[in-house]
């Protein structure tokens, strides 16, 4: 099989890809190792930027996340007494959006056929060949057969720990990366959100948030050692401790339902130069990984991807092999922009182990400074919102 665009991963990042060159009139092949059911799967965060809203817009494909979605105008910081509420709209005029991750990329999936993106799922053992040359080429094996899709561009949106970041020599990559001491606990439930807006709130035992997934669907985290198992934490446990850490605010009005699904997850910042080698180019969480404090993951990815499509099609329509050279450096400005936002709330609101009672009020002085400070509150809205691209 030939074609211009090979892509690596067809969760949102490479979906978003594959349709924004298709409509550009690029021949693309997306290759996915798992099935659709398995991606469709994968519960993710579901806070989007305008950057991702207006590219699902720009591709005709955003009828359902506006009749389904809930815009929201601000959140709220919480320091286990009150709500400090963050009004984006008025200090910035735009929204975010609430819509799942899962429902973005299902909505991506089903209007992939009528648009002639194929995407070749249960694909085993992908392995990226001569990404340094004029001529590289993807190899896989699927159905019992080896194959290969010969190319003139790679893009890696196959997340963390795919083959394409791997492809980098070693010599020519450097990776940045700081673990957190702790995990988020999650649970998903069917009950009615707390709060119409997010709520962050930092309490002495430690991080909660409270979100949504609909006006019927909640979403709520707490901070917890990374040693915890969620078996340590049986519903009732779990939603004591949220009403405690929330405050009494949101406590008052937290519903309690069963859990639909409950996971740790770590937290990390990571990444990745360069984000071009050759003709491989890295999108999405190949190339960085941010704690998902402020909400960033899958609305940077979007943004690699608006960047990255922008030069593929400058390559293809002008032959402007500068505007393909330039993507790596353009991206990273903006990543690291994003990178800066999600480490600093996250050491904002969460408990680390080597916290003291003057790390504690620190963190209570920067929090009142915020909550009568109209300049704070515009810096987090206007990083929360989305920097411009």
């Amino acid at each position: 099989m030939k074609t211009q665009v090979a892509i690596v991963g067809a969760g949102p990042a490479g979906l978003l890809l594959g349709h924004l060159l298709r409509a550009e009139g690029l021949d693309v092949v997306l290759v996915e190792r798992a099935s659709p059911d398995y991606v469709l799967g994968r519960i993710r965060a579901g806070v989007l930027e305008r950057t991702t809203t207006d590219l699902m817009d720009r591709l005709g494909l955003g009828a359902r996340m506006h009749a389904e979605g809930l815009p929201h105008d601000g959140f709220h910081l919480a320091d286990g007494e009150r709500l400090i509420r963050i009004d984006i709209a008025a200090l910035t005029g735009r929204q975010v959006m609430v819509y799942g991750q899962t429902e973005l990329t299902r909505d991506l999936m089903a209007a992939a056929p009528e648009r002639g993106l194929e995407i070749l799922y249960d694909a085993a053992d992908v392995a990226l060949h001569d990404v340094e040359g004029d001529a590289p080429y993807l190899t896989y094996r699927k159905d019992g057969s080896d194959r290969r899709i010969d190319c003139d561009f790679i893009c890696g949106c196959d997340g963390y720990h795919g083959p394409s970041r791997q492809a980098i020599p070693p010599s020519v990559g450097t990776a940045f990366e700081k673990v957190y001491p702790f995990g988020w606990l999650g649970i998903l439930a069917d009950v009615a959100p707390c709060n119409h807006e997010l709520i962050y709130a930092n309490h002495a035992r430690g991080f909660a948030l409270a979100s949504m997934r609909s006006e019927t669907r909640s979403r709520y985290y707490i901070q917890v050692p990374l040693d915890e198992k969620v078996e340590d934490w049986p519903d009732e446990r779990l939603w004591d401790e949220l009403a405690v850490r929330l405050g009494p605010e949101a406590a008052a009005h937290m519903a309690r339902g069963p859990a639909l699904e409950k996971s740790i997850a770590p937290l990390r910042s990571f990444v990745f130069e360069p984000m071009r080698h050759g003709r491989l180019l890295l999108a999405g969480d190949s190339a960085h990984i941010v704690p998902p404090t402020g909400a960033k993951g899958l609305n940077l990815a979007a943004s690699d991807v608006a960047y990255l499509s922008e030069a593929l099609v400058a390559y293809y329509r002008r032959n402007d092999r500068d505007a393909v050279a330039g993507y790596s450096s353009r991206a990273l400005a903006r990543v690291w922009k994003a990178e800066r936002f999600s480490w600093q709330l996250t050491r904002l609101m969460h408990r680390f182990p080597d916290n003291d009672a003057f790390d504690r009020r620190m963190q209570l002085a920067d929090l009142d400074y915020i909550a009568s400070s109209t300049a704070a509150q515009t810096s987090i809205a206007e990083n929360y919102v989305g920097l411009p691209l």
